[in-house]
Parts: C-alpha cells; sequence; structure tokens
C-alpha cells in the first residue's frame, strides 16, 4: 500500500481528547489509511461502517448508556461514511465528551453532509483533515523522484486516484466505472442531484472550462436551466470534492473582476473521462489548462501535507490583464504564472505590482515545478 502523507498528522493528534476527521472523495484511500493507522496502532479498535443500514440503525439516536455498551473496552472508535449516519454529530459529541479515554476517528466523502450533521455538535472537538487522491510527493516517496517525474505527462492524462495509480494499462475503463459510480451513483443516492443529464452536460461545460474564467449566465444559457440550479449543482459538486472554486482578487483596482472565478477538478483523470479525451499532451489543444489544473492540485496536496494554510486566488482585469494563481499568507500576496514550456516568459502585469507592491512572483514550468509541489527538493 503507498503511505499517505496525511498519516504522519493524524498520528500527533491522536488521544487529546478530540474526533480525528478525515474527509475527501470516496476511492481515495480513507478507508484503508485509517485501518492501517489503527491496526498498527497496538490499540483494540471497533469500526462502523456507515454505509451499511443495520450501523445506522446502530447509531443514531442513542445514549451514552447504549454507546458505551456497543464501543465496549475497544480504545479506538472508528465511524466510516459518517454521513450516512442520522445525527451522527451528536452521537460523535456524547462519544468525545463522555468517553474521553477513547479516540474517535470519522471519516467521509461528502462535506456538505459533515458540515451540517457533525461540525457545529463538534465545534471545538475535533482536528479535521482533508484527504485527496495521490500525489506528486508521496509517489516520489513511494518509488523515486525521477521515476515520478517520468510519469508527469501520464500523471496529466490519468489522474491520482489509486486504482488507476496502482494499474497497468487499464486505465480509462477503471476511470470511465470511477466516473460512473462516483459522479453519477453516488450522489444521486444521496439524493443530491435530480437530473442526470443536467449534471453529466454541467460537467462537460467544466471540464472544458478548466483555467478559463466561469460565468454563471453563460452556463445557463448553454444548459438551458436557471442560474439558481447552476449554482446549485457547482455547489454541491465542490461538497462531493469532483471540483473546486478559485475566486478572483479585487482590493485596489476600479477594472479588476471582482466576482469571478474559475472551477477546476481534484482529479485530472476524472476531467479526461468525463469529455473522453486521452491523447497525449504533444497532440492536445488544452495542454494549458491541464498544466494550470495540474500544478494547483499538486500545491494543494503539498500545502495540506504540510499544514501551509493560505487565501487563493487568480486575477484578471477587464482589459484581460490576468495572473494564473495567488497565495496570501504572511501578510503578503504570493504570485504565480504557470506555463508548460519552460522557454516561455511570464509577465507580471505592472498594473498588478503596482496596486500590490509587496508581492512576490514567480514563473512555475515543467523545467522548475518540484520544488513547488514536493517537501524533497
Amino acid at each position: 500500500m503507498i503511505s499517505r502523507n496525511l498519516k504522519k498528522l493524524i498520528v500527533k493528534n491522536l488521544y487529546k481528547g478530540k474526533a480525528i476527521i478525515v474527509i475527501g472523495p470516496r476511492q481515495v484511500g480513507k478507508t484503508t489509511m485509517v485501518k492501517k493507522l489503527v491496526s498498527n496502532s497496538g490499540e483494540k479498535y471497533v469500526w462502523f461502517n456507515g454505509d451499511e443500514s443495520h450501523v445506522r440503525d446502530l447509531l443514531s439516536n442513542k445514549s451514552i448508556a447504549e454507546l458505551k455498551v456497543l464501543i465496549g473496552n475497544n480504545k479506538v472508535v472508528v465511524i466510516d461514511e459518517a454521513q450516512r449516519i442520522p445525527n451522527i454529530g451528536i452521537t460523535a459529541k456524547l462519544i468525545v465528551d463522555n468517553l474521553t479515554e477513547k479516540q474517535l476517528i470519522i471519516t467521509g466523502s461528502s462535506s456538505l453532509d459533515i458540515a451540517s450533521e457533525i461540525n457545529e455538535p463538534l465545534t471545538g472537538r475535533k482536528f479535521e483533515y482533508k484527504m485527496l487522491p495521490l500525489s506528486f510527493s508521496e509517489m516520489a516517496n513511494e518509488t523515486s523522484f525521477f521515476e515520478e517525474k517520468q510519469l508527469l505527462e501520464k500523471r496529466m492524462i490519468y489522474g491520482y486516484y489509486p486504482d488507476i495509480v496502482t494499474s497497468n494499462g487499464d486505465e480509462r475503463n477503471l476511470l470511465g466505472f470511477l466516473s460512473d459510480s462516483y459522479l453519477y451513483k453516488d450522489n444521486f443516492t444521496l439524493g443530491n442531484f435530480k437530473k442526470p443529464k443536467l449534471l453529466e452536460n454541467l460537467l462537460q461545460a467544466l471540464a472544458l472550462q478548466v483555467g478559463n474564467e466561469v460565468v454563471t449566465n453563460e452556463l445557463s444559457n448553454f444548459l438551458g436551466v436557471d442560474n439558481a440550479t447552476i449554482e446549485r449543482y457547482i455547489n454541491l459538486l465542490e461538497k462531493t470534492f469532483v471540483i473546486f472554486q478559485l475566486p478572483s482578487l479585487s482590493r485596489n483596482m476600479r477594472n479588476e473582476i471582482k466576482k469571478g472565478r474559475k472551477i477546476y477538478f481534484y482529479d485530472l483523470g476524472i476531467r479526461n473521462s468525463i469529455i473522453n479525451n486521452f491523447n497525449s499532451l504533444n497532440i492536445r489543444q488544452d495542454l494549458g489548462a491541464l498544466w494550470e489544473n495540474y500544478i494547483i492540485v499538486e500545491r494543494m496536496k503539498y500545502r495540506i501535507d504540510n499544514e501551509i494554510y493560505t487565501n487563493d486566488f487568480f486575477w484578471r482585469t477587464h482589459a484581460k490583464q490576468e495572473i494564473d494563481f495567488i497565495e496570501e499568507y504572511s501578510g503578503k500576496l504570493h504570485t504565480f504564472e504557470f506555463k508548460w514550456n519552460p522557454k516561455k516568459k511570464a509577465r507580471f502585469p505592472k498594473s498588478f505590482l503596482t496596486a500590490y507592491p509587496n508581492s512576490e512572483t514567480e514563473l512555475i514550468n515543467s523545467g522548475n515545478y518540484e520544488s513547488f509541489i514536493w517537501e524533497g527538493v
């Protein structure tokens, strides 16, 4: 099994009187990682799977006396796919507040349900972590830095889901299955989406707009539905870890786009499967968009693993001046341009540098990206 960087962050916060919550897409290895963690801990543990109906009945609306009987003398309590269990937040709060010698670990595949069911009852009682598909960093640590560099094109085409990374030659079929089961069946089972064809068309439209500003009115006109429905579906896709949004930075200049946003996919294999494009990079029209999506997601994984917290933006003016990516931390704006070709130069608009004089600038390309996404450099 490929070692996950998140594990060391979780281990250091065990037995501190708080729940450990691990959220992220299905099939990224949350269950596998937690099973390895608890089985190697040397402590007795009990495992509840929220996907099973009898477990949902077992853990719903229970008193502390009933929970003590269910947990027994186990030191660790794991509730997997907890978002499926009604009122799980109250159950979790009872465990954390009353069974202080126990360690509660919760996993979930929908931040929408986790937020509504768990976050409020566990305010101040939890450590929360996001687990995404495998990263450049994890694969470089698993094999070697040079081997992972050689596989860059493959990763940009087929992505980093564990089943995809560990397969060889069957990536397209596996991605098709993963897309169908995860994007469609799971979300409809949860009751989040009512119109399957609309979801499919919206995902295709978003996949084709990676790297570009997404305008709700344009999507609404193209898909033939109202703006509110588009926004609701985009929000649900974000909460189920299919996509994420990057807002525009607007503070100092009159002609800055004030409410713009870009949308990216957490995994490029899923994105390419949606539009059924697995062509090699040298013949693709969307190479720039793929590179931008890839490097932003890998940077996000790097920051999660190293507990770096930032505010993220892109920047654009009505005159079409733009900057691909901005991180705000330590009182500064760190601005980045992404170019696939190492020979290309970046131009950071003078108007931006004048308006934000404390900004640091950097060009990230396919020849120098390693230190941006891997702690080993």
